[in-house]
C-alpha cells in the first residue's frame, strides 16, 4: 500500500493540474468560453491546459425509460462478455414510492464533462480524454486502484466505478472498447445502449448538451412513444388524444395541433 501510494504521489507531482490552477489559468473566461466557439483545447498561461471537449455524448430521456434494464445488461455484456448490472456503465436506478414521469426511474452514465474531475484526480493518467476524440476514458492497464476517480466524479452515484472483479475502475466510453459486441463503437460508431433500448429512450449526439449541477436531461419524446398512448410532455398532462393521437390522428397532425396550443 505505501509504495502505491508513493507512486501515486510521484505522478500527481509530475502532472497533476489542480481546479485552482485551471480556474486561475483561465481567469474570468470561464469553461464555456474556452471550449466553446469550436474551440476544444487551449494552451493557457504556466502551461495550464484546458481538457478538450468530448466529441460525443449520451442523451437520455428518464421520463421514457420503461427501468427494462436491457441496456443495463447489454452493457455489461459488450465489455465484459457476461452479465453483471453491478459492472455496467451505465445504471438504472428505480424508486418504488415515486411518481412517473418525474422521480420513478433514473438512468445514470457518464456525462462527458467539460471539467473532467475525474481525468484531474487520476495521479496516474489512466483517466484521460481521447486525444482523437476527447471522449473521457480509462487506460485499465494503467489504473494502480486508488479509486481517486470514483470519488472525485461529482454526480450521484459516480459515472466512474470500480469494477471489482477485474480490479480497475471503468466508465462509458460510448462502445469504443467492446470486445464482445461485432460493431465498430465510439463517436464514429455505434453505442449498444443506443440500438437496444426498446423504448428509444436513450440518443447518441456530437453536440454539447447544455450541463447543470444535476447534469442535463433530454426530452426524446416522438412518434414511437406517442402512438403507444403515452404523453409527450414533461408534466403528463398532455394525453396523446390531445395531439391527434388515438383517433387516427397523424404525426404532422399532432404537430400542427400543439402549436395552435
Amino acid at each position: 500500500m505505501a509504495d502505491t501510494n508513493e507512486r501515486a504521489a510521484s505522478a500527481q507531482g509530475k502532472s497533476g493540474l489542480s481546479r485552482r490552477q485551471f480556474l486561475a489559468g483561465i481567469g474570468g473566461l470561464g469553461v464555456g468560453v474556452v471550449l466553446g466557439s469550436g474551440i476544444t483545447a487551449l494552451l493557457l498561461p504556466d502551461d495550464v491546459y484546458a481538457i478538450e471537449a468530448s466529441q460525443g455524448y449520451l442523451l437520455v430521456d428518464a421520463k421514457k425509460c420503461a427501468g427494462c434494464e436491457t441496456c443495463v445488461i447489454s452493457c455489461s455484456l459488450a465489455h465484459l462478455g457476461r452479465i453483471n448490472t453491478s459492472l455496467s456503465r451505465i445504471q438504472v436506478m428505480k424508486n418504488a414510492l415515486g411518481s412517473f414521469p418525474t422521480n420513478d426511474v433514473q438512468q445514470n452514465q457518464c456525462r462527458q464533462c467539460p471539467y473532467p474531475s475525474c481525468v484531474e484526480a487520476c495521479p496516474v493518467g489512466a483517466m484521460h480524454a481521447d486525444p482523437a476524440t476527447g471522449v473521457r476514458l480509462v487506460d485499465e492497464g494503467k489504473c494502480i486502484g486508488c479509486e481517486r476517480c470514483v470519488e472525485a466524479c461529482p454526480f450521484t452515484p459516480s459515472r466512474v466505478q470500480w469494477n471489482f472483479e477485474d480490479k480497475h475502475a471503468q466508465k462509458c466510453d460510448l462502445c469504443k472498447n467492446t470486445p464482445f459486441w461485432d460493431e465498430a463503437g465510439g463517436v464514429g460508431g455505434k453505442q449498444l445502449c443506443v440500438e437496444i433500448c426498446p423504448m428509444k429512450a436513450i440518443s447518441f449526439t456530437n453536440e454539447l448538451p447544455v450541463q447543470t449541477d444535476e447534469g442535463y436531461t433530454a426530452n426524446l419524446r416522438n412518434d414511437h412513444y406517442l402512438e403507444i398512448g403515452l404523453p409527450s410532455d414533461d408534466e403528463a398532462r398532455i394525453p396523446p388524444a390531445q395531439l391527434g393521437y388515438g383517433a387516427g390522428g397523424t404525426a404532422a397532425q399532432a404537430a400542427a395541433g400543439s402549436n395552435e396550443k
